[in-house]
C-alpha cells in the first residue's frame, strides 16, 4: 500500500503516529486527537507550509499508527515511545537533570529535611525546585539556622551518647536526647513548612503572638527564642516580592531562532518569584508542538508539578496534558494561555529571559571561538582545539599508581569524558611506562570508537616529557591523528645575592621545536591550558587518595575478629572510609548486607575500644 493510500485510510480517532525514513528508521513520533486530520496536515502545503515541516516530510517514506482510546493515553504512549526510540526530529531531554527539592515527611518521628531529585507520591512534602544541590543546601542551611531541626537519620542520633555538634552551635534542638518536647519540635516543623511555602508574613504574625504570650507568662527564655526566630525570618521576608496571588505557578516563555528553541521557566511559589531555569533545545517543527513536547517530558520525570502552568501560546493537547498532570499531582492542574493582566506580563517576562539567554549564549560561543582560534594560531595547531584532553600520573614510590584523563570541550570541562586508570602493568617508579599504559588503554580501537579522538592532547612537563609522549604516540600509530603540546609549570627562583624572588613564565613546548612558545601570562589561552593541566592533576590525586584510604580501612578492618575478605569488601563499599564506619551506629553496621548483630557488635566494640 502506498503512503498516500495509508493517509486516506487513517481513522479520525486519537492515537500516535510514527514517521519512518527510507531505511525504516523512526525519525518522528507524534500524538493526535484525530490521526486523520493531524497526519493529513503535514502533506497539505496550503495548511502547513512551514519550511521545517516540509524539510521533515521530504524524508518520510512510511507512517505507522497506534490507536488509543483517549487523547491522554496517546500522550502517555508518545512519551514512552520517544524515550524508547529517541527519534531525530523529536525533542529529547534525556541529558537534562531534574532540579533538586527539599523533602520532609510530617508523619515521621521528629521530621527532618533531606535533598532529593525525584518527587514520588509518598505523602511527604516537597519544596523547591532549586537550581543545584548547592542551592538546595544553602536553603537548607538557612532553614536550620531559623528552625533547629535534626540533621541526621534518627538511628544515628539515638545511638549517640551526647547531642551532636549542630546542637552545640544552635542548629539542632536535639529531640533525640529529649531536649525539646514533641509539641515544640512540631511547632518548628510547621514554621519551616510555612516559611518554605512563602507564607512568611503569616509566620511572622504567628511567632509574634507566641513571643508575646510567652513574655506575659514570664517564660522569658521561650520568648527570647521566638524573638530570635522572628529576627531571622523578618530579614528574609523583607526581600520577598509578591507577584501573584494564589498557589504555585510555572511560567514559560520562548524565543525561536531557526532550529534553536530557547525556553525560560520561571518558578512562582506562593505568589513569590523564587527562581528560574533555562533550556536550549534543538527543534525543527512548530513552536506550539515544541512547547507541548517539552511539557510532557519535563513534568513526567518526577519534577514538581505546580497548580498552574502559564504558556505564551495555545497548545493543541493542553486539556489532555492538564488531565495527565492532575492525575500525577493528585489535584487539579491548569494549563493557561493568559492574554492580559499580571499573568500575561509574567509570560512576557519569561520570553524576555529566553531572548537574553540565547543572545548571551551566542556571545559566549563567539568568545570561545575567538579563544580557540587564538590558541590554534599561537601553537601552530593543525585543527581547531574544540576537544582538549590532558593526562597525569600520581604515585608514591610506585605504590597506588594511577593515571587520570580529563577532557574539555569548547573551553569547558566535559566530566562525562573524565577517566581514571589504575596502573597494573608497571612496577616501581616509572612515569614514562605508566603514561604508556594509560595511552595504550585510552587509545585502543574500541575506546576510540566509543569516545572518539581529541583535537589536542596536553602533557604536563617540558621538552623531555613531550618527546617521551611523542614516542609513545608513534608506537601506538597515532601520529598525526591529533595535536600534541606540553605545558611546563612556572618556577620560583631567588638570586643568592639579592632578596628578590622571581617567577619564570609558563612555557608551551611544541613537537619538533626546541624553544618554547611563551604565551602572554594571564592571557585566556594560557589560563585555559593551565586550568586543564591543573584539573588533570587534581583528578589524579583525588583518585590516588581514594585508593590509599581504601587500603587503610581495609588493613584496619582485617584486624577485627570475624571479618573476612567478603565482609571487609561489603563494609568498604557501604561506608567508604574508616572514619564513616567509626561514626556509624551499631544498628547501621548490622543492617549492612552480609552482617548480623553478633558480628556488628564485634566490629562496633573493636572500633570504639579506645574511645569514649
Amino acid at each position: 500500500m502506498s503512503l498516500e493510500d495509508k493517509i486516506t485510510q487513517l481513522p479520525p480517532s486519537p492515537g500516535v503516529y510514527l514517521m519512518r525514513d527510507a531505511a525504516g528508521t523512526i525519525i518522528y513520533i507524534g500524538k493526535a486527537r484525530s490521526l486523520r486530520q493531524r497526519v493529513r496536515s503535514y502533506f497539505n502545503a496550503s495548511i502547513d507550509s512551514r519550511w521545517h515541516v516540509r524539510f521533515l516530510m521530504a524524508r518520510v517514506a512510511d507512517i505507522e499508527v497506534m490507536l488509543t482510546d483517549t487523547e491522554k493515553e496517546a500522550l502517555l504512549l508518545e512519551n514512552t515511545l520517544i524515550k524508547q526510540h529517541h527519534p531525530r526530529y523529536n525533542l529529547d531531554l534525556k541529558d537534562d537533570k531534574t532540579y533538586f527539592s527539599l523533602r520532609l515527611d510530617p508523619g515521621e518521628q521528629f521530621p527532618r529535611f533531606s535533598i532529593v531529585r525525584k518527587i514520588p507520591r509518598d505523602n511527604a512534602r516537597y519544596f523547591g525546585p532549586y537550581a543545584s544541590a548547592s542551592a538546595a543546601r544553602e536553603v537548607l542551611r538557612q532553614i536550620t539556622r531559623m528552625f533547629p531541626l535534626r540533621h541526621y537519620p534518627l538511628k544515628s542520633c539515638l545511638a549517640r551518647k551526647r547531642p551532636c555538634l549542630y546542637h552545640q552551635i544552635g542548629q539542632c534542638s536535639a529531640p533525640c536526647h529529649k531536649l525539646i518536647t514533641v509539641d515544640d519540635y512540631m511547632e518548628l516543623v510547621r514554621g519551616a513548612m510555612l516559611f518554605l511555602e512563602g507564607k512568611g508574613r503569616e509566620l511572622v504574625a504567628q511567632f509574634k503572638w507566641n513571643m508575646q504570650e510567652a513574655a506575659q507568662g514570664e517564660r522569658y527564655e521561650e520568648a527570647a527564642r521566638w524573638r530570635n526566630l522572628l529576627r531571622s525570618i523578618e530579614l528574609t521576608v523583607e526581600k520577598q516580592k509578591m507577584v501573584l496571588r494564589g498557589g504555585d505557578s510555572d511560567v514559560i516563555g520562548y524565543y525561536r531562532d531557526a532550529d534553536r528553541l530557547e525556553l525560560a521557566l520561571l518558578f512562582i511559589r506562593a505568589g513569590t518569584l523564587s527562581g528560574s531555569r533555562l533550556f536550549s533545545l534543538t527543534w525543527e517543527l512548530g513552536e506550539a508542538e515544541g512547547i507541548s513536547a517539552f511539557l510532557s517530558q519535563y513534568y513526567t520525570e518526577g519534577t514538581f508539578i505546580p497548580d498552574e502552568i502559564l504558556l505564551p501560546l495555545e497548545i493543541e493537547d493542553g486539556a489532555a496534558l492538564a488531565d495527565l498532570l492532575s492525575d500525577a499531582k493528585g489535584r487539579k492542574v491548569n494549563i493557561l494561555h493568559p492574554l492580559r493582566g499580571t499573568k500575561r506580563e509574567l509570560v512576557e517576562l519569561a520570553g524576555k529571559n529566553a531572548v537574553a539567554a540565547l543572545r548571551e549564549r551566542d556571545e559566549k560561543q563567539a568568545s570561545i571561538e575567538t579563544l580557540l582560534g587564538e590558541l590554534q594560531q599561537r601553537l601552530h595547531l593543525t585543527r581547531l582545539p574544540r576537544r582538549i584532553e590532558c593526562y597525569d600520573i600520581s604515585t608514591i614510590q610506585g605504590r597506588f599508581s594511577v593515571g587520570s584523563g580529563v577532557s574539555f570541550h569548547n573551553g569547558a570541562a566535559d566530566k562525562k569524558q573524565y577517566r581514571h586508570y589504575r596502573i597494573r602493568q608497571v612496577e616501581g617508579q616509572d612515569d614514562y611506562a605508566m603514561l604508556r599504559e594509560v595511552f595504550s588503554r585510552r587509545f585502543r580501537e574500541d575506546a576510540i570508537r566509543k569516545d572518539g579522538l581529541p583535537d589536542l592532547v596536553v602533557v604536563d612537563g617540558g621538552i623531555g616529557q613531550l618527546n617521551a609522549t611523542q614516542e609513545i604516540i608513534g608506537e601506538l600509530e597515532l601520529a598525526g591523528r591529533f595535536d600534541l603540546v606540553s605545558l611546563a609549570k612556572s618556577r620560583v627562583a631567588r638570586d643568592v645575592e639579592s632578596a628578590d624572588i622571581s617567577k619564570s613564565d609558563e612555557r608551551v613546548f611544541l613537537p619538533g621545536r626546541k624553544n618554547p612558545v611563551v604565551l602572554r601570562q594571564n592571557s585566556r589561552p594560557l589560563l585555559l591550558l593551565a586550568a586543564i593541566r591543573d584539573e588533570a592533576h587534581r583528578f589524579a590525586i583525588e583518585y590516588h587518595r581514594t585508593l590509599r584510604s581504601r587500603e587503610g580501612i581495609a588493613s584496619d578492618i582485617e584486624q577485627i575478629p570475624g571479618i573476612g575478605a567478603k565482609r571487609r569488601t561489603v563494609l568498604l563499599k557501604h561506608f567508604g572510609s574508616l572514619q564513616r564506619l567509626k561514626e556509624a551506629a551499631m544498628e547501621e553496621i548490622a543492617a549492612v548486607d552480609g552482617m548480623n548483630r553478633t558480628v556488628a557488635e564485634s566490629v562496633y566494640g573493636w572500633l570504639h575500644a579506645n574511645t569514649d
